[in-house]
Formats: C-alpha cells, structure tokens, sequence
C-alpha cells in the first residue's frame, strides 16, 4: 500500500507540474482530505519535484545545450552569433531572482499560515489569470525579451510561491501580458522552472541524505520518481499543444471550479 501511494502521488505530481494548475496546491487538498502521513514526507517532495526537473530538462534538451553552449562561447568569443543566447541565459537568471527571494523570506510564513481556504482563493486568482490571457497571441520572439519584462515575470513567478497559484500560469500571463508570442512565452516559463527546482533539489538534498527512513524508503521514492518523470514528460507535451491552440480556458474553467469548491467545503 506504502508503494502504491508513493507511486499514486507521484503521477499526481508528474501530471499537475507543467499544467497550469499548481501542483502544490493539488498535493494540499489531497493532503487535506486523506491526512495520510506519505503527504508530510517533505523528502518525498524532493523527490518527485526532481522527477519532473528531469522531464522537463529532457524535453527542453536541446534548447539547454545550445543556451550553454553559446553562453561560454560568447564569453570566450565575443562572437555575435552567440549573443542571443548569452543574453536569454542572463534574462533568465534575472527572472529566477524574484522568486529566490521572496522565497527565503516568505517560507516559513507559507507553511505555517498558508489555510485550505486561502488556497481556494489562489486558484480562483489563478482561474483569472488565466482568463485574461486566453485570446492573446503576442509578438515578442526571445530576441525582443527585455530585463524589465524578465523582472516582470519573475514577479509573477514569486505570487505562485502560493499553493494553488500556478507557477506556469503565473509565469505566462506575465509572458502574455508583456505581448510574448505563445511559444516564446511557453519555453521562457519552462526555462524559469529549471533553476528554480534546481535550487529547491539542491537545498533539500541534505535532509534527504540525513533522513534515518531513507533506507527503508528507497524503494517508493525510487518509484515515485519514475512515476513523476514519466508523466510530466507527456504532460508537458499536452500543455505545449493545448497552449499553442490558445486552449488555456480549458483551465481557467477547471482550476475556477476547484477554487469554488474548495472554498465552499473547506
């Protein structure tokens, strides 16, 4: 039953993460309504948020390469045909800087204070976001990316700091308001997700190493993780075909239906 559980949720994480949807706020209600004690294993959250860093760094394979490939050879060159690149890599470090931190100084405030029914609001809030960027196509392309429209979205990166609040949504209404074109906005938001997780895996990663269940729980997370990346991998797939049909009110519909609920029966 432990095994199934890890794997479940797992799946849960996986498919949730690239859909705007917030998948925190997902594994809350979940958490809410079974109170099952696989729920408040923060390690297992290290765990399946790696499995889908994986996907999504595996997804966007080629893009990361060529982006380090010409940050470094721009450095040691100078060549222009890798300035585009060199200063997407600085605008995307810009737009991490943020959510980094707003995070340190509101975590523990989160955690602590953050109730079931303010978390109905944030998917209401995400519902709108939503909406508000569902007929909007844009025209900025990566090369037309500003450092104020890279502040702009890490901004709204910080406000999903709040479970129920989309990270992906956020980040693409902040791409979509600031006129980005649907694909440039989609591979901005999933360039943002990556140091970002990347720095959540490497701050947990000694609690997880020190965790005296870590034996006895290779096995599930070992499972868990598969589960994850598995499954962001082909949810992130969906997304990007849903995105580019301008689709989003599919979930602006779904996350403001939750949102309701949540608030009602909470």
């Amino acid at each position: 039953m432990i095994i199934l559980k890890y794997i479940l949720l797992g799946i849960i994480q996986g498919f949730t993460e690239p859909l705007p949807i917030s998948s925190s706020g997902h594994l809350r209600i979940i958490k809410s309504i079974l109170n099952d004690s696989v729920l408040s294993d923060l390690n297992f959250e290290i765990i399946v948020n790696f499995g889908s860093l994986i996907a999504i760094m595996f997804l966007y394979r080629k893009e990361i390469f060529k982006i380090v490939k010409d940050f470094f050879g721009y450095i040691k060159t100078k060549d222009k045909d890798y300035k585009l690149n060199y200063d997407y890599a600085f605008k995307i470090v810009i737009g991490t800087i943020p959510v980094a931190i707003f995070g340190i100084v509101l975590k523990d405030l989160i955690e602590k204070q953050y109730t079931t029914k303010m978390m109905g609001i944030s998917f209401l809030v995400t519902s709108l976001f939503l909406f508000l960027i569902k007929d909007i196509k844009g025209k900025k392309e990566k090369k037309d990316i500003t450092i104020i429209d890279s502040i702009k979205v890490g901004l709204f990166q910080a406000v999903a700091l709040l479970p129920g609040i989309s990270r992906s949504g956020a980040t693409i209404t902040g791409c979509m308001l600031g006129d980005f074109k649907r694909d440039t906005a989609l591979d901005y938001s999933f360039m943002l997700y990556i140091p970002v997780s990347i720095a959540s895996m490497i701050l947990g990663i000694k609690d997880l190493l020190e965790s005296s269940n870590l034996n006895s729980l290779l096995v599930p997370y070992s499972l868990s993780l598969i589960a994850s990346t598995i499954v962001t991998y082909y949810s992130a797939k969906l997304f990007i075909n849903l995105m580019k049909k301008g689709k989003l009110i599919y979930f602006s519909i779904y996350t403001f239906i939750l949102g309701l609920l949540i608030f009602i029966l909470f």
